[in-house]
Order: structure tokens, then C-alpha cells, then sequence
């Protein structure tokens, strides 16, 4: 999530737990202090513009990280926090829970996070929640901002802080109802289209659980689905893009595509382009600007090179974005002005055929 919501996040969960032992203004400041913490990582760097992008939120997201350095953290905070001296528990469970409800909150997003590192260096990224949702923080501000400005406990700081913990604990298991409302409507529309979909991902468009986007995957081609949650599959859009260039099978000789292609569990798109082969994770952003959009190889001759991969910078929306998306938001049916050229028409011709690509090296 957005380092606004983990501030909050954490300051409410600090409060929650040491605001009757530290008092509720030195808590949320604890609190958002540990929240922010495992983001950090965002300074480390690893080499590479791809690097960067798989390896955010692996060890510092770690659950079972957290839990290692969760005691070693306390110590120190109850060595600042003299109302804490006498209460180990509380303070270990201050820093251990204001880690783990920001890497969980994390995995909820679409962005993988590798909750169970070393053991594994799966990323979880459930997708039932955009990165930044309103709705979703509000609750956690109201509580954060009224816990700085008491400096002594009370029972209705405690009741104030439970209230936005329980009411954005709820929104997320909202989502996740959401998320499955919208799968299976978008599959019943595929179904009806004719599309025989490989892989299948809902996820909500940005701010809000009530205007979802799938995307589908067949073979060379993905599409996206655009329908209001609440809305009949009349409502309902389908684009169709192409996914695949000739490269494609080079992948596997890209080491950087390779990463690239792993991390979004197949969700991805290749592309060439005057400067190159790019790849892009289909799961953030929106065609055909996409968040994570690398350029990483170069045509050399008849074979490809590999090239230290290059994030190419996009703009985030396209015109007419904002009305469109606030349309879908209250039920409308609007097609989107930037994809308006690939609605999907089942009658129509198959994509044209790609174009052939210079064989890998």
C-alpha cells in the first residue's frame, strides 16, 4: 500500500496495543515509525532496474523475518519508551504486529510480496485492494490524527482507535467478496464471448472496490474486462490486445525478461519498439501505460542482445481516464476512450498476425 496508509496503519496498531503504557501521542509516532519501516528497502539497490523491481518487499516483508528481528527492535524502543520498561510484551508485541499487518496489508495488493522469505521467494499478492484506497485509510487517519493530539489515554481514544482497526479490517474482507463477485462474473462473460482463457486475475481499478478490471490470458493475446461491480455483464467491456511478439520464446535467453515474466505469474506483455524488446507486468497500470514496463534487449544483426534492463517511464493515465473511471465507479458503461480502437467484437477477424522477429541468440 501507499506509505500514507502504512503510517496510519501502523500508529493505529501502536496505539491499539502501547497507547495505555506510553500515552496515545508517543504510540501513533511508534507506531508510524514501524510502519514505514519495512519499506525501506525501496533505498537498497540491486543492481538493476528489473532487480529493484522483483526483490521490493522480499526480506523486509518476511513474516518470518519480522518475527526474528521484532525482540531485537523492542529492546531498543523500550530503552526510548521509559513506559514501556516494565511491559516486554506489550513493547514486543508493538513491534512485531506493526510489522506484520504491513507486509499482510502488502499482500492484499497485487504487488507480490514474499511473506514467507527464506523459506520460499513466492510473492503473495492477493489483488483484492488498489494500492491507494480511500476508504480504506480514512478510518485509519481519523484514529492516527486523534491519537497525536491526546497526550493522556482514554477510554474513547481506545474505543476510537478499535472502531477504525475493525471498520478497515472489515473493508478489506469486502474486498476480497468483491474480488470473487467479480471473477466469476467476468468468466461467465468470457464463457459467453467464446474466450477460452489460460489464466484469469480480477483486480479493482484504481480507488475503490466497486469498478473492477480483468484481465484474461489467451496465448498471444490478453484482454481486459471492464465492469461495475454491481452492474449487469451488459455493463460489461471487453478489449483485446495483442501480448506476444515473434520474441517471445526468447524470453528464457533474457535473464531480465525471465525475472520479469516469473514475478507477474504469466500476467505480462512483450512489445518492440524503435529502441527494443520490452516487457511489461500487466497487473499495474492499465494498457498501455503500465507501471513496470522494461526495455531489455536490443536487435543485434538476426539475434537479440540482452541489455541491463531500462524502466521505461509512462504516463499514468490516458485522456478521458478520470470520467471514465468515475463512470464505472457508479455503474455506467462508458468504453474507454484510450482502448476504443480494440473493443472486442466475436464476429470480427482473429488480431492480425504478428510480425516476424529476429531469431535469439
Amino acid at each position: 500500500m501507499d506509505s500514507l496508509t502504512q503510517i496510519v496503519l501502523g500508529a493505529a496498531v501502536s496505539t491499539a496495543v502501547s497507547g495505555r503504557r506510553i500515552g496515545p501521542r508517543k504510540a501513533a509516532l511508534l507506531g508510524a515509525g514501524l510502519g514505514t519501516l519495512p519499506d525501506l528497502d525501496v533505498l537498497l539497490r540491486h543492481g538493476d532496474a528489473v532487480s529493484d523491481f522483483v526483490l521490493h518487499r522480499s526480506w523486509s516483508h518476511s513474516l518470518l523475518v519480522h518475527a526474528a528481528v521484532a525482540p531485537l527492535i523492542a529492546e531498543a524502543v523500550m530503552r526510548v519508551f521509559s513506559g514501556l520498561r516494565e511491559h516486554r510484551v506489550t513493547a514486543y508485541l508493538t513491534v512485531f504486529l506493526c510489522l506484520v499487518t504491513h507486509a499482510l496489508l502488502d499482500a492484499m495488493t497485487i504487488y507480490g510480496t514474499q511473506l514467507l522469505w527464506p523459506l520460499t521467494d513466492t510473492p503473495f499478492g492477493i489483488g483484492s485492494i488498489f494500492i491507494i484506497d480511500p476508504l480504506y485509510t480514512l478510518p485509519l487517519a481519523i484514529a492516527a490524527v486523534w491519537a497525536l493530539l491526546r497526550r493522556d489515554w482514554s477510554a474513547k481514544i481506545g474505543r476510537v482507535t478499535a472502531t477504525a482497526l475493525t471498520l478497515s479490517t472489515l473493508y478489506l474482507g469486502w474486498s476480497l467478496v468483491a474480488q470473487q463477485i467479480a471473477d466469476g462474473k467476468a468468466r461467465d462473460i468470457l464463457a459467453h464471448a467464446g474466450i477460452k482463457a489460460e489464466k484469469v486475475l480480477a483486480t479493482p481499478m484504481p480507488f475503490n472496490t466497486l469498478f473492477w478490471r480483468t484481465i484474461a490470458i489467451e496465448g498471444t493475446r490478453y484482454y481486459n474486462i471492464y465492469q461495475p461491480l454491481f452492474a449487469g455483464p451488459d455493463a460489461a467491456r471487453i478489449h483485446a490486445h495483442p501480448r506476444l511478439v515473434e520474441a517471445a520464446p526468447c524470453l528464457d535467453t533474457i535473464p531480465s525478461a525471465t525475472a520479469v515474466a516469473a514475478f507477474s505469474k504469466g500476467y505480462y506483455r512483450t512489445l518492440m519498439d524503435d529502441s527494443g524488446l520490452r516487457i511489461a507486468d500487466l497487473r499495474m497500470g492499465v494498457t498501455p501505460s503500465f507501471v513496470f514496463d522494461f526495455r531489455v534487449a536490443v536487435p543485434d544483426g538476426e539475434r537479440w542482445k540482452a541489455i541491463m534492463p531500462e524502466r521505461v517511464q509512462n504516463t499514468r493515465s490516458a485522456p478521458g481516464d478520470i470520467s471514465w473511471l468515475l463512470d464505472g465507479m457508479f455503474g455506467g458503461s462508458g468504453i474507454r476512450p484510450a482502448e476504443a480502437a480494440s473493443v472486442y467484437d466475436p464476429a470480427a477477424p482473429l488480431l492480425a498476425a504478428l510480425p516476424e522477429m529476429p531469431a535469439c541468440g
